[in-house]
């Protein structure tokens, strides 16, 4: 899409989550931090988890220069709700909406959005939590780095499907 660079932006307080728990933004933070370690034109800026409150896009996009030209790139699994979101509007007017295929809803031809050409990732985190809550084998689903930190944080050990951070003991995961 010839990008300058590209912002991996966790959310801090995801609002679209607020019926459940999530994991703490600063364990989301270090593990997009190591999972694109020494990856070129990649870069994980922390705006949304240094906000208080609910954090959402639209508030994202308006931090940087109105002059900036923005591409917002989004999984077709998250671009289905795009008409849900805050100010979803006010989105499609400040940034071109890349969509990346992701397994789920066919979103058939949706007008204003961008299709990026590649194969579908098979992966969503909602699968690794869940295989690391039940003690199943994950590693193949992240870099090492990130397995690494997981298991020494005993992240996700609560019953699958909770986005939720536990303490299972790193030596109850399968591998």
């Amino acid at each position: 899409m010839g990008l300058d660079r590209v912002l991996i932006v966790p959310a801090g307080d995801p609002w679209q989550k607020s019926d459940r728990k999530v994991s703490p933004a600063f364990h989301r933070l270090e593990m997009c931090r190591l999972a694109i370690d020494g990856v070129k034109g990649l870069e994980v800026e922390d705006l949304e988890t240094r906000r208080d409150g609910p954090t959402f896009t639209i508030d994202t996009l308006e931090a940087f220069p109105p002059d900036e030209d923005l591409v917002l790139i989004v999984g077709s699994d998250a671009a289905t709700g795009l008409a849900t979101w805050h100010r979803w509007e006010d989105i499609l007017e400040r940034a071109t909406i890349a969509v990346a295929p992701r397994p789920g809803p066919d979103m058939g031809d949706a007008v204003g959005l961008v299709w990026i050409e590649m194969a579908p990732l098979e992966v969503s985190s909602t699968e690794i939590r869940a295989r690391a809550s039940q003690g199943l084998p994950f590693r193949f689903l992240v870099t090492g780095p990130v397995y690494e930190y997981i298991t020494a944080h005993d992240l996700y050990a609560n019953p699958p499907g909770r986005d939720m951070v536990g303490g299972l003991n790193s030596s109850e995961y399968s591998s």
